[in-house]
């Protein structure tokens, strides 16, 4: 029995209007996959324009937000977004996190967390805050080994009020 080797070529960018219709495959992708990882659905977000796209990756690509796409050479394989909270900021939310199946356990998520995480820093953030469904236990699991701790706080989920999410959080320094 041989093992596999992965030789990966992982690159992280800004999502910008040049890859906004990538960003929209993989965010798309990502709804469909994990749907419990996300406060959107891919019903909806299915239905935007190619404007809202564009707008989207406008906005994430800001003082006050940002967002990045991880690509294994040419491929993409996963996304990450953030912004600074509207009423302190220096409070950065961690959005729309995910790296693709084929992809996971091999430090992609890792470096997307670092990428907002210098982002956030730069902007003099303090914190790094996000909410995670009480159904993904293996992305809590993942953000306790990066160094977030649950806060107390929680709240329903908004696609179905039987499943809790939990605010978590890390300082930045």
């Amino acid at each position: 029995m041989g093992t596999q080797a992965w030789a990966l070529l992982i690159t992280i960018q800004p999502i910008t209007h040049r890859n906004a219709f990538v960003f929209k495959t993989v965010r798309l992708r990502a709804l469909q996959d994990d749907p419990y990882a996300f406060g959107s659905t891919y019903a909806r977000e299915s239905q935007f324009s190619d404007s809202e796209w564009l707008a989207r990756a406008e906005r994430m690509n800001g003082e006050r937000g940002c967002g990045f796409l991880a690509t294994d050479s040419e491929t993409p394989c996963g996304i990450v977004g953030s912004f600074l909270d509207q009423d302190d900021a220096t409070r950065a939310h961690l959005i729309s996190m995910w790296t693709a199946p084929a992809y996971r356990q091999h430090g992609i998520g890792r470096l997307l967390v670092n990428e907002v995480a210098d982002w956030a820093h730069l902007r003099n953030a303090r914190t790094l805050v996000l909410m995670v469904t009480s159904v993904n236990e293996t992305a809590m699991r993942f953000y306790e080994r990066l160094g977030f701790a649950r806060t107390g706080r929680t709240e329903p989920y908004p696609n179905d009020p039987a499943v809790i999410e939990y605010e978590m959080s890390r300082p930045l320094s």
